[in-house]
């Protein structure tokens, strides 16, 4: 492995290279350094050029440093590290970070100070994600260049490290052995060696630099150099750490419902389109392009009554006895032109004979005369007067015409409506879709015990609600579910169950785990072990405040890097339902293409006193009804307490109360999350 060449990665930051590559000249720059100066360690094995965005700078860094195997040891990055206000780099990079190296940035920032005092303009980072070092770079392919040069003799080291080779025999023969291999010479301006602080990360001086600023003492590394302020960079309890040492309190930021409301809708991935068939499985898909009829609708003249295609005569007069020469059924066949002075005897629906111009209504004729046999009319005698060629037909085109948009991009196939039928009668087969994710539910704790097991609950065991209930509630919202079962407090075993899930399912909910105890592991497990972000860990609620919406990026069954939702909701049952509907259903309705997306909010009535929580806001679940003048009324289901099941028995509402100190009174007008349907009032 020592001897194996590196792969390298560049990213070009940069909203113009974005339109233009060509404009970019920092990766010719930094190839010939890699080229020219890495001693034949390093293969640049891939360039990509994105915006000065910091959602998708993130994204292609976490395609290069979260592969399980086939990760990218060295990640550069150009651009952005400046001072301008689209210069994003520096933080987007640190959010990514596990392991700062302030060596590095420290060594970059002396190489180009030795050139001008702008240097001091730059905001470089550098760090260890994953197995992967990754590190920014000035935008100017002078500067970029220089600072590479700069560290680029330590990298193979800090990369070998990284990777996870053994330090002991990586660092054997000591400093000045790793300074001969790297070809690199001790800056000769120290009183001292400096090998005592190098022993634990193997680096050392790059040329030029040195620790002496004309003050006659050496810094050595007296000074400590933090790059984020404290908790700008929040990781979830390290469980190899023991409980002893795990966090106090939670390294998240407590969010508001909309604040976190929005981060869901800014990370949850856009909705995959699909070539779907026009059948039973097609209700509640959203439409992604326009849909056009292939046909008209009727596609004949066709008779809108019972009665007899006539040819109208000039005058429009018909009054009199006619010969009754064919039939005109609605089922296929041919039909025998008809000449004025004849009739034919047709039904609703059926086509009008060739030459036919009108039909008379039955109501307006008389029978005559029957045929010999006596099964068919003869003769009839019309009574009808003024006759207008027209009358009673249905023209080919006059409810659709071919090419008409009959439904349009982002509707939603209903299985009440008649979206079916439309798209059947025009001849459509099939439609562009929006595909609805697959969605995996698993429950968390070595307490939980399947809720149809049978006996007795021993001491701290607790049946399993939560799981049937959100998969119960996904598959009302028309989703597909997998159940993922219950997965037992252990690190190895809760990552070996969620890569599994992450391989079978598009979007994953899990219950339990997410609080601050030694063996809530579920918001390590996707940090540290899945290579996940996650975008909240808390929200300003009551119920649900330990909510986590994380993403995790993986390969699909097709080997294409994607993005997978992962929603951590609390164990309690309240708390369970309340998230999903308030959280979890705007997610799935954004990668499903349904909008607006989330629960309905409509204005209702308190029927009783209601006392808010002093402190946060509270989703309390209630009963909405019609009033007798259709005013909407909202009663509680009783105590809230976020353990208590039967707060949701007979729910279908979220109502929105707002914190304070005073009680909402009777009468009072308050929003209201319908998660159901109204019921009639009594």
């Amino acid at each position: 492995m020592a001897n194996a060449r590196l792969k390298v990665a560049l990213l070009i930051v940069s909203t113009t290279a974005a339109k233009d590559p060509s404009t970019d000249a920092s990766e010719a720059a930094l190839s010939s350094v890699l080229e020219e100066e890495g001693d034949g360690r390093w293969e640049l094995v891939d360039t990509k050029i994105v915006p000065d965005v910091v959602t998708q700078i993130q994204q292609q860094l976490k395609l290069w440093t979260d592969a399980e195997s086939d990760y990218i040891n060295l990640v550069l990055t150009t651009g952005g590290t400046g001072f301008a206000v689209a210069d994003n780099t520096p933080e987007a990079v640190s959010a990514l970070i596990v392991k700062p190296a302030p060596g590095l940035v420290h060594g970059m920032l002396a190489a180009s100070l030795n050139v001008t005092p702008f240097a001091m303009m730059s905001r470089p980072v550098a760090g260890i994600r994953n197995k992967s070092i990754i590190i920014t770079l000035p935008g100017s392919p002078k500067g970029a260049r220089e600072n590479l040069q700069a560290v680029l003799k330590t990298l193979p080291h800090a990369c070998l490290q990284a990777a996870g080779m053994d330090s002991r025999s990586l660092h054997a023969g000591g400093i000045k052995k790793l300074e001969a291999e790297a070809g690199i010479k001790s800056s000769g301006g120290h009183s001292h060696s400096h090998d005592h602080h190098h022993h634990d990360h193997g680096s050392s001086h790059p040329p030029g630099h040195t620790h002496s600023h004309g003050h006659g003492h050496s810094h050595g590394h007296g000074h400590l150099v933090r790059h984020t302020a404290p908790n700008s960079n929040p990781m979830s309890n390290d469980p190899s750490l023991g409980p002893s040492r795990r966090n106090r309190e939670s390294p998240y930021p407590m969010l508001s419902v909309d604040d976190a409301l929005g981060k869901i809708k800014e990370h949850t991935p856009q909705p995959e389109v699909v070539t779907l068939k026009v059948d039973t499985s097609l209700p509640g898909h959203v439409l992604a392009e326009d849909v056009r009829a292939r046909e008209n609708v009727p596609a004949f003249r066709a008779s809108i009554v019972d009665g007899y295609a006539v040819v109208v005569p000039s005058d429009g007069n018909l009054k009199g006895v006619f010969p009754v020469v064919s039939v005109s059924h609605a089922s296929p066949g041919e039909v025998k032109p008809l000449k004025e002075g004849e009739i034919a005897r047709i039904t609703t629906g059926a086509p009008l004979p060739p030459g036919a111009t009108s039909v008379i209504m039955v109501e307006d004729t008389i029978l005559k005369t029957m045929t010999d046999d006596g099964k068919e009319e003869k003769e009839v005698e019309i009574l009808a007067d003024n006759v207008k060629e027209g009358e009673n037909i249905r023209e080919v085109g006059s409810d659709i015409k071919t090419g008409t948009v009959i439904l349009n991009k982002g509707e939603q196939i209903s299985a009440v409506g008649g979206e079916i039928g439309l798209l059947a009668a025009v001849g459509v087969a099939e439609v562009k879709a929006y595909r609805k994710p697959v969605i995996g539910v698993l429950s968390t704790g070595d307490e939980i015990v399947q809720h149809d097991r049978p006996g007795d609950l021993r001491l701290g065991e607790v049946r399993d609600t939560n799981r049937i209930t959100l998969m119960t509630a996904a598959k009302e919202c028309g989703y597909e579910v997998v159940d993922l079962g219950i997965a037992a407090d252990k690190p190895g075993t809760l990552e070996e169950t969620l890569r599994d899930a992450l391989r079978r399912v598009d979007f994953i909910i899990t219950t339990g785990g997410v609080s601050m105890g030694e063996l809530d592991l579920l918001k390590p497990t996707i940090e540290r072990s899945l290579g996940g972000t996650i975008h909240f860990g808390r929200v300003a609620m009551k119920p649900g405040k330990p909510t986590t919406f994380a993403t995790v990026p993986v390969k699909d069954n097709g080997g294409r890097r994607v993005t997978k939702v992962m929603f951590s909701l609390p164990g309690n049952p309240a708390s369970a339902i309340v998230t999903f509907h308030l959280f979890v259903l705007p997610s799935l309705h954004q990668l499903s293409g349904v909008s607006p997306a989330g629960l309905t909010r409509v204005p209702v009535t308190l029927t009783h006193d209601f006392a808010p929580d002093r402190t946060r806001p509270e989703y309390h679940r209630a009963i909405v009804s019609a009033g007798g003048d259709g005013e909407l009324l909202a009663a509680s289901t009783g105590g809230q307490r976020s353990s208590r099941v039967g707060s949701l028995r007979g729910a279908n509402c979220l109502l929105c109360v707002p914190s304070g100190e005073e009680p909402l009174k009777k009468g009072s007008k308050v929003d209201a999350l319908l998660m159901g349907g109204i019921r009639s009032g009594r």
